[in-house]
């Protein structure tokens, strides 16, 4: 499949970055591009310029884009606004609002180079002695994205009236009925108990809404060196993080999967109440809704996994997709996610 019909023109990419970005160097011909693996949503591209310099692109999905998602303006604000805060983001270099270029929106930031350990494999590269520091490092990032004032950073008009997890759950509950998961029992089973057992609003903060060592770089100093994927940030609750990340942190003896591949079964990471105490005592929050949170996380997964199963079944995530028993394997896992949120509701 060439690089157009995958998601990038390499040509009209490097006319547009001629033009708009000269800091890199486009020379005689295109630059190269080359899609950056894993991503079950928007789309990774590495692009290197004629000095070798390389930079990373995101774009949409091909097809069958969301409503509310796959926002590029939004992941642009984000990490143009966080980086000269102490949170890690890559640096925003070129946002592109046309269309015409390439297919869709999508903006250029700086390569961080680093170890992304979004399956076991990948976190092989992190050495076991590294791995505790890189496990707390996670909760001193994510209470250092909490401790930015949104309207001190020029975040404020994100502001939305009423509670964050009523948006959530209505918003998520809407779009797994566009899915093309045949059974939503289960789904329906779990919305119902979450909206009946919703804790109080707390302060909102900076959410990234999926904040996971699969969406995390470690530097060779143990620390995280930036956070991609910003697709779904928005203002909500802090503790919606904390019970994202870990309900992804898998430990040896867990009785149900992370919601999300990791490598934090392997020897040397820290057990998951070690990151939430070294999260409560920097960020100074209460854990006690963090159960409901964790369920709240599962369901979600849930949600997310039909909107990647339907992208999957209808052939808009380009080459290397999904199919066969992998991909229903998927929608099984959307029933099991559900089934995990209400069991810990009713626990």
């Amino acid at each position: 499949m060439s690089e157009t019909d995958d998601g990038v023109d390499a040509a009209a990419l490097t006319a547009w970055l001629s033009a708009e970005v000269p800091r890199l160097r486009t020379g005689d011909g295109p630059v190269r591009v080359s899609r950056i693996s894993g991503g079950h949503s928007n789309l990774t591209f590495r692009i290197v310029d004629d000095s070798g310099a390389s930079f990373a692109l995101r774009r949409p999905p091909i097809g069958g884009v969301l409503a509310t998602a796959h926002d590029m303006s939004r992941e642009w604000r984000f990490i143009s606004t966080l980086h000269p805060t102490p949170v890690p983001v890559p640096e925003a270099v070129a946002y592109c609002a046309d269309a015409d270029v390439i297919g869709a929106e999508f903006y250029v930031m700086g390569f961080v180079d680093g170890v992304v350990p979004g399956d076991p494999e990948s976190g092989e590269a992190i050495p076991q002695e590294l791995r505790r520091s890189c496990g707390l490092d996670v909760a001193d990032v994510l209470a250092a994205l909490h401790a930015v004032d949104p309207d001190e950073v020029g975040l404020g008009d994100l502001h939305r009236p009423g509670s964050y997890l009523e948006r959530q759950l209505r918003r998520w509950h809407r779009q797994v009925h566009h899915s093309a998961i045949p059974d939503l029992d289960a789904v329906d089973a779990a919305h119902a108990l979450l909206v009946d057992r919703m804790p109080e609003p707390t302060e909102p903060r900076i959410a990234h809404g999926d904040y996971r060592l699969g969406n995390l770089s470690f530097g060779a100093d143990g620390r995280i060196a930036a956070i991609f994927d910003w697709e779904l940030a928005t203002l909500g609750e802090p503790l919606a993080d904390l019970g994202w990340v870990l309900a992804s942190w898998e430990r040896p003896g867990d009785t149900r999967p992370a919601i999300t591949a990791g490598p934090t079964a392997a020897p040397g990471w820290p057990e998951r109440d070690e990151v939430a105490a070294r999260y409560a005592e920097l960020s100074g929050r209460s854990l006690e809704d963090l159960p409901y949170f964790l369920a709240f996380a599962r369901w979600r997964s849930a949600c997310i996994g039909a909107g990647v199963y339907t992208r999957y079944k209808e052939g808009n995530m380009g080459s290397g997709a999904e199919q066969g028993a992998v991909l229903e394997e998927r929608a099984r896992r959307v029933v099991a996610e559900s089934e995990a949120a209400i069991a810990a509701l009713q626990g």
